[in-house]
């Protein structure tokens, strides 16, 4: 994404969730101290019942920020849960005009789907509370920095038994599946022709995670895609009454298909948590000795 040299500030929003104010400063400390002016969304602090604010408000940081021409990135202090509210009462065009990275996962997954779905690049990365706790050297704290500074990541993987090999190209979408799943049959559900899709999950039932995929397998989702590429399902407790484990589940949700998939990818609700530039082609690589997803 190419930016103007005097465009050097990053904005923090709240545009979910309500979060801890220090959180929001311990992201600026990180940010400044990586050379950017680091700005606040007026309401980003904003308390409103679980939201960072009402829904008026939260619009408002958010337009504001799309808006802006001096802006390189937008930064989602948390996720939550709030997107799905808002997300219609979004102007995007300015984005065109003045393009800028949004960054963030969880409930920031309705953002990076409009966007994909426009062929606008935006980062699955750290937010706020990682910024904060994790350490500077993190590869998921650098791999961040990386991508604001202008560079495309080459990420190398050990193989998994849940993989499939082979070969794969195209645009990389996805996020949060069970945001995702609340994204379907809406005009903010993703465009999956030739993507290849991401998926991660956060305290789900092992039965909840096979219904969502059961709705991409009799919604004809599979069948489109030219790879999977699997997170972290986080704190998510094996069922053995499913008789299987959820990588199991998920590899047998695609067992008629013949893309790659690549599991075990470290992105999602853990610390590991490698930046994605969703809406943007890639190639996938997956054989016995290891995975290989490359951005360049």
């Amino acid at each position: 994404m190419k930016m103007s040299e005097k465009q050097n500030e990053i904005r923090i929003i709240s545009p979910s969730g309500a979060i801890n104010p220090e959180y929001i400063d311990g992201a600026t400390k990180v940010l400044t101290e990586w050379g950017y002016n680091v700005t606040e969304g007026r309401f980003a602090r904003a308390v409103y019942g679980r939201f960072a604010g009402t829904e008026e408000e939260r619009i408002k940081d958010l337009q504001d920020a799309i808006d802006d021409d001096q802006l390189v990135a937008i930064v989602c202090s948390r996720g939550g849960y709030g997107l799905t509210q808002i997300i219609d009462a979004i102007d995007f065009s300015s984005l065109k005009k003045y393009p800028k990275w949004l960054i963030g996962f969880s409930d920031v997954t309705v953002l990076h789907s409009f966007l994909s779905n426009h062929n606008i690049p935006s980062i699955h990365g750290v937010m706020a509370k990682q910024l904060t706790e994790l350490a500077a050297n993190s590869i998921s704290v650098n791999s961040l920095k990386s991508v604001l500074s202008g560079e495309l990541p080459v990420y190398e993987i050990s193989h998994r038994s849940e993989n499939r090999n082979g070969y794969a190209k195209g645009k990389l979408i996805g996020g949060n599946l069970s945001v995702l799943m609340g994204l379907r049959g809406t005009p903010y559900d993703l465009i999956y022709d030739k993507a290849v899709l991401f998926i991660e999950d956060v305290g789900e039932r092992a039965y909840h995670i096979d219904r969502m995929l059961q709705n991409l397998r009799l919604g004809g989702v599979f069948s489109q895609l030219s790879g999977l590429i699997v997170g972290h399902f986080t704190d998510c407790d094996e069922d053995p009454l499913m008789k299987m484990t959820i990588r199991e589940i998920i590899l047998k949700a695609v067992a008629n298909y013949d893309f790659p998939v690549c599991s075990g990818f470290p992105a999602g609700h853990e610390d590991e948590n490698y930046s994605l530039i969703l809406g943007r082609e890639i190639q996938l690589t997956v054989t016995s000795e290891k995975s290989l997803i490359d951005f360049r």
